[in-house]
């Protein structure tokens, strides 16, 4: 299943909970993780911002971008007008767009209201996780 994750659940990720199971499935190859340019380099550029640059997680996830596990790439996607409160979140579904994602997973909420977009469901992790252990 193909996803794209927003930056929010990634730092998230960092503290446990949800977000942290959300990249665990990713990690352990139960979801192919869609990546953009943009979106690549705003994980690192926040989470470097946030000081866990030296944190092992920090590590691992990058070998994993470097070594492409798991993941989808791409470095053209259209561009859309869609979260007019933060257009910059428009980056997060284009991404899902161009490579055929089934979901965005966010907790950010102007990008959550926005609910479906030509079939991909943005969604909470805590709605995700609900909606694949009914699969």
């Amino acid at each position: 299943m193909r996803v794209v994750i927003d930056t929010n659940i990634f730092v998230s990720s960092f503290f446990g909970g949800k977000p942290r199971q959300i990249i665990d499935l990713w990690k352990n190859g139960n979801l192919i993780l869609c990546l953009s340019g943009e979106i690549l380099d705003e994980y690192v550029e926040i989470l470097n911002r946030l000081g866990f640059r030296d944190r092992e997680e920090m590590g691992e996830l990058l070998k994993l971008f470097a070594e492409n596990v798991n993941i989808r790439f791409t470095s053209k996607t259209p561009k859309l007008q869609l979260v007019q409160e933060d257009p910059d979140d428009d980056k997060f579904i284009e991404c899902a767009v161009a490579l055929g994602a089934g979901y965005v997973i966010t907790g950010d909420k102007a990008l959550k209201a926005l609910e479906e977009y030509i079939g991909i469901r943005i969604v909470t992790p805590a709605q995700f996780l609900e909606q694949i252990m009914k699969v």
